[in-house]
């Protein structure tokens, strides 16, 4: 069974978050931010973060203005969607994830490592066809038999 996919991106300041997520109506959903470490770029330097604000969940109009608007530099990301209208929290295995009715888990780490769990097979392939044309490199499935992952967590 297919659960989502992986691949690099550059480790370079842009709007990374916008091209990853293309696919995604980020409109539909509620978003919990869990240790991240993300800056918005200001005249070509790292300025505040991305993600400042508390409680950790942000609604998906605010983010998509905030990645499709400014650029970034991500270090680390951590977002799981929620249908819009319910509470977003954290989930930190993949059987947490199956019991939830998280959608789904974008994960970033040391910049250019990027997995993403998708309950909707649609929207995985989607993601998947966007990170090819993206030109991101070694796009690949995650399935039960090759996902060594333990937490669903970036530390």
């Amino acid at each position: 069974m297919i659960r989502g996919i992986s691949f690099n991106i550059p480790n370079k300041y842009g709007k990374l978050l916008a091209d990853i997520l293309n696919p995604i109506d980020l409109t539909q959903f509620n978003w919990h931010n869990e240790n991240e470490e993300a800056y918005l770029i200001v005249n070509g330097q790292l300025d505040h973060e991305l993600f400042s604000e508390s409680p950790k969940q942000i609604e998906g109009n605010e983010l998509q203005r905030r990645i499709e608007d400014n650029e970034h530099y991500i270090i680390f990301a951590d977002l799981k969607a929620f249908p819009r209208g319910e509470k977003a929290h954290n989930i930190d295995t993949y059987e947490s994830f199956l019991d939830s009715n998280c959608q789904m888990i974008l994960l970033i780490i040391d910049c250019v490592d990027v997995t993403i769990y998708c309950k909707d097979n649609e929207t995985l392939r989607s993601l998947y066809e966007n990170a090819r044309s993206n030109q991101f490199e070694d796009v690949q499935y995650i399935s039960d038999v090759n996902d060594g992952r333990t937490r669903l967590s970036v530390w």
